[in-house]
């Protein structure tokens, strides 16, 4: 399993399978289902944004111990219903939820803390409204991906083929190669963003200030909208609506 390239991240292949192979043996003998996994998993997802609150960089490590949790236990859940053979479409509808509520819970817990809601001064909205912007990106580049199967599922089409996916423009093809090795789309994933968000953190701790907190909230808000309207943009391009 710890082989397995296809939807697997670079942090479940780097470590996070060697000890979600570790907790399976103690959940495999056990009632726990692969489902109640995925509602722990999105449990954890979701509770990066209250931990982003808590101020200073106690508050990123939690997020940041959150979002490493939510990890566990998507490789658990996966682990644990091969091993049980208990496969579901619920199963697989709530690792898409969790999913989607992680990426937000991160970005909207980020522009919440440089908005310094437990600062002393005015709170500055203007933060929270681009965290929450930069979530909403986040969410649709994953519904405009998932939208593709339900459009051709409605169409009486089968699923979408791997070549189908690539664009028919040369340019297209070009810039999404180009994106695809820059990589800055992953800045907006929970689980990256996390790790950018401590970085911020440690150093606003040491000038004793938010600017590198907002200075990554307004990045990543630009990052998520570029992103959405690119990736829109690629998918008409290509011939997985054909």
């Amino acid at each position: 399993m710890k082989d397995r390239r296809s939807g697997e991240h670079w942090a479940g292949r780097m470590y996070m399978r060697e000890i979600s192979l570790r907790v399976d043996r103690y959940l495999v003998n056990t009632r726990v289902t692969p489902n109640q996994v995925t509602y722990v998993m999105t449990l954890a997802g979701a509770l990066a944004a209250p931990a982003l609150l808590v101020p200073g960089v106690w508050g990123a490590v939690l997020g940041v111990v959150m979002v490493q949790l939510y990890l566990l236990f998507d490789c658990v859940d996966g682990e644990l219903a091969r091993w049980k053979k208990q496969y579901s479409l619920s199963g697989v509808y709530l690792d898409r939820v969790a999913a989607y509520l992680c990426d937000a819970a991160v970005l909207v817990g980020l522009g919440l803390r440089a908005a310094d809601i437990w600062g002393e001064g005015r709170i500055d909205w203007l933060w929270a409204f681009l965290g929450t912007l930069a979530a909403l990106g986040a969410i649709l580049i994953k519904a405009e991906t998932d939208l593709v199967g339900v459009a051709r599922h409605q169409g009486g089409m089968p699923p979408v083929k791997e070549a189908a996916s690539e664009p028919r423009s040369s340019g297209m093809a070009l810039a999404r190669r180009a994106a695809a090795a820059l990589k800055f789309h992953r800045l907006i994933l929970g689980i990256e963003a996390s790790l950018v968000i401590l970085v911020a953190a440690v150093v606003d701790a040491i000038g004793g200030d938010l600017f590198y907190t907002r200075l990554t909230v307004a990045v990543m808000a630009g990052i998520a909208l570029l992103q959405t309207l690119l990736h829109l943009v690629s998918v008409l391009a290509s011939s997985r609506l054909k």
